[in-house]
């Protein structure tokens, strides 16, 4: 096994934007690819890292980025004002989705009638907009993420299998969403599992969380445990799904 990786660089319209790709070089056959798209902090170390780990489990990552120009917010008021400007106009931020997507497919180590979507707090969220719109994805993955619809999808309109990993404690996630969400999902006939992760706070994966949120006086905190277990249902879903 010999994993690449190099930022990529392409565009959306207008938008110049900054990805990052991994993939296992010894593949002699186009396989499986996955997007993975960040947390409100913008395409980070930690986005990199998890897309090097798929890239070990033999799949195409392609780590996009969703603010332009590869960046990243020093702070949660930068983080909150980047993600907003993309929440406040899915319109360019739908077309980003797509451009990457086609990015991904464009590779000559994808196969492009294989791929799928993950994605943490912000980026789950994206993922979920991906498939509610139909995007041809066989799977999607929310870590921690938003739930929010910026799109109601009509019966049989999602193609992609779905699995929610959230934080049983996680209070940026409101109980009438996981309701909200619940109802749309069953109108829509989705396939869909979620997980929910006894004890664990918002951004439970990321192993900077706890102190970031001792920093900013956030209710954000690392479980060792819940990341171990999203993890490994993700890689049970993409076995399923490819």
């Amino acid at each position: 096994m010999t994993i690449k990786t190099q930022t990529l660089s392409y565009t959306a319209g207008q938008d110049g934007l900054k990805g990052y790709i991994a993939y296992d070089d010894a593949n002699e056959s186009p396989g499986p690819g996955v997007m993975v798209i960040h947390e409100w902090w913008g395409l980070d170390d930690y986005i990199r890292t998890r897309a090097d780990r798929l890239a070990e489990l033999g799949y195409t990552a392609l780590a996009i980025d969703m603010y332009g120009n590869g960046d990243t917010a020093g702070n949660p008021n930068e983080a909150g004002a980047m993600m907003n400007a993309v929440l406040g106009d899915m319109e360019t931020g739908t077309s980003r989705l797509k451009a990457a997507h086609e990015v991904l497919c464009a590779q000559s180590m994808v196969d492009e009638t294989r791929t799928a979507a993950i994605g943490y707090c912000f980026g789950g969220a994206m993922v979920l907009h991906m498939a509610r719109i139909g995007m041809p994805l066989k799977a999607v993955v929310s870590f921690h993420g938003a739930l929010r619809s910026f799109h109601a999808p009509a019966a049989g309109e999602i193609k992609s299998r779905i699995l929610i990993c959230h934080g049983a404690a996680d209070s940026l996630v409101p109980e009438s969403d996981i309701e909200a969400f619940n109802t749309e999902m069953a109108t829509a006939q989705a396939n869909v599992k979620f997980e929910s992760y006894e004890g664990a706070l918002h951004g439970f994966t990321n192993p900077d969380a706890t102190e970031r949120g001792r920093a900013y006086g956030l209710p954000l905190a690392y479980d060792e445990s819940a990341d171990h277990a999203s993890w490994s249902s993700m890689q049970a879903l993409l076995n399923e799904a490819f």
